[in-house]
Formats: structure tokens, sequence, C-alpha cells
């Protein structure tokens, strides 16, 4: 089985990262959109601006942060298609999720990456 991975946009790429697909719904600051090495910009999944604003990065809300994240994705009409794309491309290689923040282990990547490989798991 190939894998999903988190990694921030400013880190270099590599070959174990396969399809990258950009997490984010703002552009990454300082980061050059045809060195960036994305191969999808799925901006309709990530969290709203208004989530996103409320949470400001703050480890202590990422709880909370992570289940209002998950209610979204889950009413998000994006969702689904975004999902058959993700397992498209797992079929043929790995995944990497990318995102801006600089908090590696507190963001909303963490969060999708767990409820793709939640969503994969219940199809199979």
């Amino acid at each position: 089985m190939n894998e999903i991975y988190c990694k921030r946009i400013y880190d270099l790429s590599d070959d174990t990262d396969g399809f990258r697909i950009l997490v984010d719904r703002l552009w990454p600051r300082g980061v050059k959109k045809d060195a960036a090495h994305i191969d999808l910009w799925a901006k309709e999944i990530a969290p709203s601006n208004e989530l996103r604003q409320w949470f400001g990065h703050a480890p202590e809300r990422f709880l909370e942060f992570s289940a209002l994240y998950l209610a979204e994705l889950n009413a998000n009409a994006e969702s689904a298609p975004f999902l058959d794309a993700v397992k498209a491309q797992l079929s043929a290689g790995n995944v990497t999720l990318l995102f801006g923040a600089r908090d590696t282990a507190h963001n909303h990547a963490v969060v999708l990456k767990n409820w793709i490989e939640e969503k994969t798991s219940e199809s199979n």
C-alpha cells in the first residue's frame, strides 16, 4: 500500500513524495508557483477562512479545531471528488499533502490525512 505524507511546502521535494497536493486555501508566502512542484492545489478542501482564523495555529485549540474541520469536511460537497482523486493517486504511488504552517503536528493537513485514511479504510 502506498503512503500519505504531510509536508511543509517550504521543504524540498523528493522522489518519495509522489503526487503533491497543496491543501491550503491561501497560496503560501514566498513560494513561487513554478518552483512549488505541486500537482494539484485543493484549496476547496481546506478549512473555511472563519475556522482557520479562529484556530490561529494555537496548539491548545487543536482538538476543537480538528472536530470542527472534520465537520466541515463531511459537509463539503468537494470532499467526495477530492477523496476519489486521492484514492486514484494512491493506487499509483504515494501522496503528499502540502501545507504552509510552521507547526507540523497541529495543522489541518494532519487532520485531513487522518480523515483520508479513515475514509479509505472504510471503503476497503
